[in-house]
Parts: C-alpha cells; structure tokens; sequence
C-alpha cells in the first residue's frame, strides 16, 4: 500500500516545496518524459484522474502507474506533488470535501425563511450526492480504514466547519421563528440529513435488488428526494 519511490527527490518535505521542485523539473530538458508547463492545471488533472482510481478501487487497490498513465505524466512527477500514494489520496480527500463545501457555500441560505433553507440544504445534499457517486465511494472506502487518513488532514476539518456553522444558523433561525423545535443538536441534525443522502446512493443497487425496485428512474429519484426533504423537514417540526 506505501507506494513510496526509492530515493525520493531532495526537498519533497512539503506540498509547496514539491511543487516548486516540479516546477522546476518541468522547466528542465529531459528531467521528466513530460514536460509540465502549467502545475496547476496538471495536479487538477492527476485529482481528477486519481479520484476515479480510489473510488474505484481504494487505496490499495489503486496504482500510481495506472493514474501517471492516465494524465500523460509520469510517477516521478506525482511523487514531486503529492510525496507518496497515500498523500495524493488525502489530497483528493480534500478536494472532494473542498468541491462539496464550496458549491454549499454558494446556496445563500442565510436570505432563505429557515424551513425553505432547510429544505434547499436537503434537497441540495440529495441532488449532490446522487451525480457525485465517487464522492460516496471515496467516504466508504475511508471508513474502511476507520478514517485513518482524514484524520491527518486539518483542511478536512476546516473545510467541515462551516457547513455546521449553517445547519445551526438555519435551525437557530426556524427556532425563534417557532417553526422548529428547540431541542436538537446541529451536528445530530447534520448527521441525519448526511445520512439519509449517503445510504440514497451507497445502498441503492442491494437495496433495489433486495426488493426487486428500480431506483434509477427520474420518477423513483424525485420520490425519494421528495421523502428525505418530508422527514427532515417534519422532524423538526414542533
């Protein structure tokens, strides 16, 4: 699994040291088979690449040959970006969590009455995690290895922070309204809405094949998505 490359190249101690040094690797004749001369729009291409592999395949599963292969750069040059296998798989950890959280970001909840808010951070969820089905797999394939590697990453952590500053700002807002009830946590709130999203994807083929239902279709979708909003919106209710 620590697919690390034998004498790694001088100064891969951090991200931004590697990146200058594949920048500079990029600039020089014949130091890699590709030549890279735009390191962002590259590392963009090696996560884009990379997520595929890991949710595909997991961590162990996945090969850094197979993703160099993919983008048309080589091992040599991931190592530069991201030190190892295991550091581009917390970096496409991050991205994926980034990607979320940044469109969450742009719902503008706070100009919503708080239970048409809710149900736009719901429906929002529902709608993301059904086109976003590596997103689901890259979380279950963490929880497999007991979230040893998100736990390693402080911008995972930051980057969750304000997605329950506002689920507590919605709920707060729908309690002094009185449309809400005054006795939930924010974070168990956040929990539920992730949950009923997540198992909507993760569990949708044993459970259409378990009970013989099709889930797939536009009109089994929209029912559903209907449903999740219907019971978190009436679990708060007073």
């Amino acid at each position: 699994m620590n697919e690390m490359v034998q004498n790694p190249p001088p100064g891969a101690g951090t991200r931004a040291t590697r990146q200058r040094a594949a920048r500079e690797a990029a600039a020089t004749p014949g130091a890699d088979r590709v030549r890279v001369n735009d390191p962002d729009r590259t590392m963009a291409n090696i996560l884009q690449v990379a997520t595929a592999e890991f949710a595909d395949k997991g961590l162990a599963g996945a090969r850094i040959d197979e993703i160099a292969a993919l983008t048309s750069t080589s091992k040599r040059m991931i190592y530069y970006y991201f030190g190892s296998k295991e550091g581009l798989y917390v970096a496409v950890l991050e991205d994926a969590y980034r990607r979320i959280r940044r469109i969450e970001s742009e719902l503008h909840l706070e100009d919503l009455a708080p239970e048409q808010a809710l149900r736009t951070l719901v429906g929002f969820t529902v709608d993301y995690q059904l086109a976003n089905p590596d997103f689901i797999r890259l979380v279950m394939n963490e929880n497999m290895h007991r979230g040893e590697y998100i736990t390693q990453s402080t911008t995972i952590q930051e980057l969750n922070i304000p997605v329950i500053h506002a689920v507590r700002d919605v709920y707060q807002r729908g309690v002094a309204a009185g449309v809400f009830r005054p006795d939930v946590d924010p974070v168990d709130l956040h929990m539920s809405i992730s949950a009923l999203c997540f198992f909507n994807v993760a569990n949708r083929h044993t459970f259409g094949a378990i009970f013989k239902r099709s889930l797939d279709t536009p009109a089994a979708t929209a029912q559903r998505r209907e449903s999740i909003i219907e019971m978190i919106v009436r679990f708060l209710r007073p």
